[in-house]
């Protein structure tokens, strides 16, 4: 859906590139992760599919059309887009901001009306609630979901998310980053999110692009960065605690292993590891039934082999 050729981008007076010959390909319906250090090049990535910054050489593709082809301003009301600090119009209501860009589309009235609704309601605002307030009379989690909202408002098949949860209160962050993350895997887009937070990188994406000085160091699931870094660069910015984050990432179905513990307790095969391990650890239990699934369990032993991939890479 998306594609990088050879794209490279420097700015006046900088003595080296904000990014160097990248090559990337973004599958459609799939969310890919930018990261990496400050001044890594992820942000200027991301704003060159918008064209907000464009590259100096290379080809950037959206359904293999190059942006540079298409007129921005066209470009831009077909690509969602979720700021850092959010971005919501203070002098419009909540419905009125949501409603911007079918506004600028020149949708029905009605039509944006009900598309307004369904939208708060997909993000977790009651529509009879939040319709007519202000950003103002919001928290920064509230805030955050009508900037989704927004993005999302229009159908677009592209959405950029540009360090979307850095502006809300480390309580908030963790459900609304798993709450919108489920919302993106449902409506199948086509995202790039860019952040400096590798928890939310293995939460949210499906695949994690990890670049160092406007290259492109290592791009693979997050499961495999997490068990096999490209380098001693890779295995530092990802920590010491990857066994901990393999275990918060993988389902218990998918380490679940024939068997029958009738008598055991039960727990969802969508479940991490990390809670499985929790449960068994506060039941000092060694094996768990999977809820639903006749036959499967998940074994101290299993939870300890997928942790010891990731300790073997740190080793």
């Amino acid at each position: 859906m998306i594609r990088f050729e050879g794209v490279s981008k420097r700015f006046p007076g900088a003595a080296d590139p904000a990014v160097d010959r990248l090559d990337l390909t973004i599958p459609e319906g799939t969310t890919c992760v930018l990261i990496g250090p400050s001044g890594c090049g992820k942000s200027t990535t991301l704003r060159m599919v918008n064209r907000l910054v464009e590259p100096d050489s290379g080809r950037i593709t959206i359904g293999g059309t190059d942006v540079m082809e298409t007129n921005p301003i066209a470009l831009r009301r077909g690509i969602g887009y979720v700021l850092q600090g959010i971005g919501l119009f203070p002098h419009r209501s909540v419905a009125q901001n949501v409603a911007t860009v079918p506004e600028l589309l020149g949708w029905k009235r009605r039509r944006i009306a009900e598309r307004v609704d369904a939208l708060l309601d997909l993000v977790g605002l009651d529509p009879e609630t939040y319709r007519d307030r202000r950003p103002e009379a919001l928290s920064g989690g509230q805030r955050q979901r009508v900037g989704v909202a927004r993005a999302l408002a229009a159908d677009p098949p592209v959405l950029l998310m540009d360090e979307p949860f850095g502006a809300v209160d480390p309580v908030a962050r963790g459900r609304l980053q798993a709450e919108i993350g489920a919302i993106l895997q449902r409506l199948s887009k086509t995202v790039i999110i860019v952040t400096h937070d590798i928890d939310e990188a293995v939460l949210m994406g499906d695949r994690v692009v990890l670049m160092r000085a406007g290259r492109l160091i290592q791009a693979d699931a997050p499961a495999a960065i997490l068990a096999r870094p490209a380098d001693a660069f890779v295995a530092a910015f990802v920590g010491r605690d990857r066994a901990l984050r393999r275990l918060a990432l993988t389902k218990v179905a998918e380490a679940a292993e024939p068997g029958d513990a009738p008598e055991a307790a039960e727990i969802a095969g969508e479940a991490p590891l990390r809670d499985a391990l929790s449960e068994m650890l506060a039941r000092g239990a060694t094996r768990l039934q999977v809820a639903g699934a006749p036959g499967r369990i998940l074994t101290l032993e299993a939870i300890r082999a997928v942790a010891a991939v990731a300790r073997t890479a740190e080793d």
